[in-house]
């Protein structure tokens, strides 16, 4: 989950503007609780990875 369409109840700003100290402690847990596969969620990561599953395809699929 990103921070980027929470809406803060104390201050009705957005989370990731962080403009309370509620806003900067859930920014803050939201960190600290990202999980190794939170990095697939970028596009520019997945277009990465599907590039380097394709290199390593044709190399294993090139005759010897």
């Amino acid at each position: 989950m990103t921070a980027d369409w929470l809406v803060c109840a104390n201050c009705a700003g957005r989370v990731s503007e962080g403009r309370c100290a509620v806003c900067r402690a859930e920014l803050a847990r939201l960190r600290q609780t990202r999980g190794p596969w939170e990095l697939l969620g970028h596009p520019g990561a997945l277009i990465a990875l599907l590039v380097g599953l394709a290199a390593v395809a044709w190399l294993m699929a090139r005759p010897a």
